[in-house]
């Protein structure tokens, strides 16, 4: 695949995987926190289910703009995959109800697991040494 096809999959993947982190850190957890927020804090037996959600809200936009910002290694497309499978098995071990919903973490989630492996083989070297990598 010539490279710059591959550097518009990774571009792709990584602002796809960034407007997920913006928009699930800042309108369920921040402009209006959601039933389903306050239930999956409150499943761990946390008292301050705001603080915590504020917290886990900006740092899902730290993700968001750290997938943005950081083009040249892939170690942050590790990292989301790494949080979403995370909290992928935290819902299913504390609020597993949540998955059967109609918009729910196991399709969202799965989705941007796609997304994460998409850009990584968009950004792997090519095989005469060069990047794909999006930064130029």
């Amino acid at each position: 695949m010539p490279i710059a096809e591959r550097r518009r999959f990774a571009l792709l993947a990584r602002w796809g995987l960034a407007l997920l982190f913006l928009y699930h850190g800042l309108v369920p957890k921040l402009l209006w926190l959601s039933a389903d927020e306050k239930l999956m804090i409150a499943a761990h037996g946390l008292a301050h289910v705001e603080l915590v959600a504020t917290l886990a809200g900006l740092a899902e936009i730290i993700m968001a703009l750290i997938l943005l910002a950081v083009r040249q290694s892939r170690w942050p497309l590790v990292v989301s995959a790494v949080l979403l499978a995370g909290l992928l098995l935290d819902v299913a071990l504390f609020t597993p109800g949540l998955l059967i919903q109609a918009f729910n973490p196991l399709s969202t989630n799965l989705v941007a697991l796609c997304l994460c492996l998409v850009g990584w083989w968009a950004e792997a070297p090519a095989r005469g040494g060069q990047s794909a990598g999006i930064a130029d």
